[in-house]
């Protein structure tokens, strides 16, 4: 017999490669089976954004009844998804993109403004009724062009913005709308011209020059005296003031003398005086010499019957009289036209102007620095003071009058007393001249 085959056949043994391509070859059956669906390419999102930019660029008046409101409406959530587009965006834009973005900004913002419905300026802290401002019916719109605007400056490199129209005739058109009577507008324009202000440090200067051309222009034309934009305008110029280096420059002097210090000459000084009055005591803080020129001027363009501008002229002075109190020696060459310009007011026919001049007696740091000259300048003070007592109409300046009469009594008794016999004397000489006068004239009628 012949020997016996084997049961089983022989198998090939089956390596760890083998069971890795079976694997890969199931993996790629399934893949190919279930294809899965591609991002958006970059250059499609882009592409959607410039046609949904070229729809923004139609304008709406909101005061025309053939406008459709779906039409404002659409335009109003573009705007929203241009700026949701650009607030999210994780890298800087392109000139692609720019372009477009700044010359609808351009379109939309530099439109005339309407023609003014107040004929003065907008707001007066000193009055109980507000005019009424004229609000932009188009601000749904203007709101969201500018925090486009607002976010472009923030998200984009200073060079990439020059390179696409951010330039000094952008910076001049965006100054002129601080004209607007709308104060959201004001608010906005406020924000954005300090952040470009921060951000294009090669155009300050040029910023600058623009702006003080707009104070001059306030200042020298008579028909500009309800220019609007003023406080915001000197709202920024604070912040700047704040930044200047000690000592000053001479350009920022010869800004503080002849644009700055005019701006207290305006009737319209109410609208803007806070403003004012930071970015003057900025100055005087960071060069004390400067209060010198304060006190001049404002003692030159005093008014002689504007009772608002007074009360915030005398209120001014008080402030400068506190930067002062550090160097008692700068105040002793102002003291005397000070206290004289301040007398003159407490014996004004103007209750409230009489009072306010009273109520700065009341500032110890006034009290401490005038205890130096208060020689020379009590004699004025009593003056005034008894003046008021005998013949001033309102009873409330006589009850101030009286107060402060008191203080300084018992502060300055010796030389109270004094200054009171001397006026008594000088009362009596001025009378014994009016007897001689009217005995002249007497003698002339008879003469005759």
């Amino acid at each position: 017999m012949g020997a016996q085959k084997p049961y089983f056949t022989r198998r090939n043994s089956i390596t760890l490669r083998d069971l890795f391509n079976q694997d890969q070859k199931y993996h790629n059956a399934i893949v190919g089976a279930t294809k899965l669906p591609q991002p958006p390419s970059v250059d499609s999102e882009v592409d959607e954004l410039l046609q949904i930019i070229s729809k923004c660029n139609r304008l709406f008046t909101f005061a025309d009844p053939a406008e459709c409101t779906k039409d404002q409406e659409e335009k109003q959530q573009n705007l929203s998804q241009i700026l949701t587009f650009i607030s999210s965006s994780k890298q800087s834009l392109d000139s692609q993109l720019l372009n477009p973005l700044i010359s609808l900004i351009s379109t939309n913002i530099f439109q005339p403004l309407p023609v003014p419905t107040n004929q003065y300026l907008p707001f007066d802290p000193l009055e109980d009724d507000l005019p009424v401002m004229t609000l932009l019916p188009s601000w749904p719109h203007l709101e969201i062009i500018y925090d486009i605007l607002s976010s472009l400056i923030s998200n984009t490199s200073t060079k990439a913005l020059k390179r696409n129209q951010l330039n000094q005739t952008f910076l001049s058109n965006l100054l002129l709308r601080f004209q607007s009577e709308d104060p959201r507008e004001r608010v906005k324009l406020k924000t954005i011209y300090h952040m470009l202000y921060t951000k294009f440090t090669h155009e300050r200067s040029f910023m600058r020059k623009t702006m003080n051309n707009v104070f001059l222009n306030f200042v020298v034309e008579p028909t500009n005296e309800r220019y609007f934009g003023i406080s915001e305008l000197l709202e920024i110029y604070g912040s700047i003031i704040n930044g200047f280096a000690v000592p000053l420059k001479e350009e920022h002097k010869v800004f503080f003398k002849r644009v700055l210090i005019p701006l207290h000459k305006p009737k319209g000084l109410v609208a803007y005086h806070r403003q004012l009055c930071y970015c003057v005591m900025e100055f005087v803080k960071k060069e004390i010499q400067l209060s010198e020129v304060v006190l001049e001027e404002v003692l030159r363009f005093w008014p002689l019957t504007n009772c608002q501008k007074e009360v915030l002229l005398i209120g001014e002075l008080e402030e400068l009289v506190e930067v002062l109190e550090p160097v008692p020696t700068q105040f002793e060459k102002m003291a005397v036209p000070l206290c004289s310009r301040i007398t003159r007011c407490l014996t004004s026919c103007n209750s409230q102007v009489a009072e306010r001049a009273l109520y700065i007696w009341n500032n110890e740091k006034f009290i401490k620095l005038t205890s130096n000259v208060i020689n020379e300048i009590l004699p004025l003070v009593v003056a005034g003071m008894e003046s008021n007592l005998n013949l001033h109409w309102s009873k409330s300046v006589q009850q101030v009058t009286t107060i402060v009469k008191t203080m300084l009594e018992g502060m300055y008794p010796d030389l109270y007393s004094k200054c009171i016999q001397q006026l008594r004397l000088q009362e009596v000489q001025l009378q014994k001249e009016e007897t001689k006068r009217r005995l002249k004239w007497k003698q002339l009628e008879m003469a005759t």
